[in-house]
């Protein structure tokens, strides 16, 4: 079985002694036993790990050159009946200069050898006393072993029965620069990028690198594997900490401790279809350097093919709309007010608008939707009372929503207007000749057509806008009612996920809030989601939960999320959910709502064709004039039918 396009990478910090090729080729060889028991693909070691990186001018003797040349060839022998990818490195003496390598290597052979581009000359380093630059390299290969190896910066590595796997290689300094080679290998087709470096500590230089490795990754939009010498290459004046990093697309995947001696294996899994879709979205990736720069070296594919899929060298998170780090939620929460309340002052301020009118039932979307209009007002220097907030009690509304929705509005200061909307829809129900006892769509819907009806009428009638209140995740879902509260003239929510709404208005209560206003919010929130449509219990309590009736929207939000931002499809999007959901759902489970999300996401499409306008707040959207242009009648046959196959 495939494994979902993941490919198994490490970064390698063996224990090592410098100028020592023996010793250091031994613990290189722990290593990669170690690594081919943890199914790795792709095994990164530091720069110069043969010799060690900091020989000085012993780099200058024979006896060091030739032991590591040496090595090499052992190493590569030690390699053979492997598929996995080594890359090490080791000086190399090419017609009178030194080259700062690192050679590819793969089941018996070395595939090629990339020399270092950027030679470092400040501060504590000191390479071009030794070292030529990969301009200067004046022969296109180079003899080991009785056989010819390639080398050269223009090296592409290419998967042979998979054209679109592909890697290039640079050495520590090359990613300094204000041009790394890797992003001329990126554009040539690299979605892998292997950095052997040596890297030594100083005060806050591991947040550095790690901000650089992180955001080469996103810039080449590829993953990146750094690989760096641990303490054993530690003398006189420096000292080295192993700092290994992999990085995909701009996230942080896998990071070494550092200032260890003993040897350390760094392993992620990077998604190379996620990697692939991304290029894809993105027109401005194309172009540039083409492949015809570079001389494509073949390897053999290194997945590992197993019975079952393995398990993830990955997190894969619940929520991947929400963040995990509680510091950076805040900000983000913080963000997404801004952009909605800014949205809406612009909105406001171009119409001349007197009043907002929203519809306010007591629970997240509409209380989320008031917040954003009342923080409006305030900042374009206007009272909160010129939001108009409407609550119509209808059939299924309880005390509990009613109450938190007319304590809300008092507390905020916005003008308040009850609509009890039973009467209105009886005598609907009456002129349309349907049983007000029948509790089928008809019977909710109509509830949701007067209560959006009522709300542009009081905005005609007073010189207003109608706030929509509606989210993301019932967007994709298809749930809410044409025409309906599927309408407004300005939908502030239509960018956020139902997963995340909760924590904006959870940070608006923390943050901007009084103590009365808190105390709602905080209710509002421990609310069970609902449109209360239905009639309540004996006792008023809500019958009619959604995620009762649609699923989790944790599980659907996961799902939008996979769909949208990786273009992956229902088989890996369902491996994905059973990692991030396991001992929370069942397979069976994630199926069926599986099966519920794709067959409502196509079939619902026709709603998110005629959305009002909303702000964007995130990477992912539905709005038909931006990021999701997809027709109303397009058939869900091909990913129910992968959905049946699970």
């Amino acid at each position: 079985m495939h494994n979902y396009d993941f490919s198994r990478v490490a970064a390698a910090s063996p224990e090592m002694r410098v100028a020592d090729c023996e010793f250091n080729t031994a613990h290189i060889l722990e290593v990669i036993d170690q690594a081919e028991a943890r199914q790795v693909e792709y095994l990164v070691f530091p720069e110069l790990c043969i010799t060690g990186y900091s020989c000085g001018d012993l780099f200058m003797q024979r006896r060091l050159l030739d032991s590591a040349k040496d090595s090499l060839v052992r190493i590569a022998e030690a390699t053979a009946g492997k598929s996995m990818i080594l890359v090490v490195g080791l000086p190399l003496e090419i017609r009178g200069r030194l080259f700062n390598s690192a050679a590819v290597l793969q089941n018996g052979s070395i595939l090629g050898v990339v020399p270092k581009t950027c030679i470092p000359g400040y501060s504590e380093f000191y390479e071009p006393r030794w070292f030529a630059g990969a301009e200067e390299l004046e022969a296109s290969e180079l003899l080991i072993g009785g056989r010819r190896i390639p080398i050269g910066a223009d090296l592409l590595f290419v998967c042979e029965n998979e054209a679109n796997l592909v890697f290039g290689v640079e050495i520590c300094e090359d990613l300094w620069v204000p041009i790394p080679p890797s992003s001329r290998l990126a554009q040539a087709g690299a979605v892998m990028v292997f950095n052997p470096s040596a890297s030594n500590e100083l005060v806050g230089k591991a947040d550095y690198r790690r901000q650089l490795v992180a955001s080469q990754s996103a810039s080449c939009v590829a993953g990146y594997v750094y690989a760096a010498s641990n303490t054993g290459e530690s003398t006189t004046d420096v000292v080295f900490g192993g700092h290994s990093l992999i990085a995909e697309n701009g996230q942080m995947l896998a990071e070494s401790d550092r200032f260890t001696h003993e040897s350390r294996l760094t392993v992620a899994d990077l998604d190379i279809s996620r990697i692939h879709f991304s290029r894809i979205i993105m027109g401005t990736f194309r172009g540039g350097y083409g492949s015809g720069n570079y001389r494509e070296i073949g390897f053999a594919d290194p997945s590992v093919r197993n019975a079952e899929p393995r398990k993830l060298e990955r997190r894969v998170v619940p929520n991947p709309f929400v963040p995990g780090n509680p510091e950076l939620r805040n900000e983000r929460c913080q963000e997404i007010l801004a952009i909605q309340t800014s949205g809406l002052m612009k909105r406001i301020r171009h119409i001349g608008t007197k009043q907002a009118v929203i519809g306010i039932s007591g629970g997240l979307d509409s209380t989320l939707a008031l917040l954003v209009a009342v923080r409006a007002m305030e900042q374009l220097g206007r009272p909160a009372s010129d939001v108009l907030a409407v609550t119509m009690p209808g059939f299924g509304t309880t005390n509990r929503t009613y109450d938190n929705a007319v304590g809300l509005i008092h507390a905020l200061g916005a003008s308040m207007k009850v609509v009890d909307i039973k009467a209105a829809c009886l005598q609907h129900f009456a002129d349309i000749g349907h049983d007000p006892d029948v509790h089928d769509l008809t019977y909710e819907n109509v509830q949701a057509r007067e209560r959006t009806q009522i709300l542009m009428d009081l905005a005609n009638k007073n010189g207003g806008i109608v706030v929509g209140t509606g989210d993301l995740s019932e967007l994709a879902l298809g749930w809410c009612t044409y025409n309906g509260d599927h309408m407004s003239m300005y939908s502030v929510n239509s960018g956020i996920p139902k997963t995340l709404i909760k924590f904006v208005v959870q940070w608006y209560a923390d943050y901007e809030a009084d103590e009365t206003a808190r105390k709602y919010l905080h209710d509002i929130i421990a609310t069970g989601i609902s449109p209360e449509l239905l009639p309540p219990s004996a006792t008023g309590e809500i019958v009619q939960l959604t995620e009762n009736i649609l699923g989790s929207y944790d599980v659907h939000d996961f799902y939008l999320y996979y769909m949208l931002r990786t273009g992956a499809p229902p088989a890996k999007i369902l491996y994905l959910a059973e990692h991030a959901f396991e001992g929370t759902f069942p397979r069976e489970q994630l199926v069926e709502w599986m099966r519920v999300f794709y067959s409502r996401f196509f079939s619902q499409q026709f709603k998110r064709s005629c959305l009002p306008d909303g702000p964007k707040v995130g990477t992912v959207s539905l709005s038909p004039r931006g990021d999701w242009r997809m027709p109303s009648d397009a058939s869900a046959a091909l990913w129910l039918k992968e959905i049946e196959a699970l």
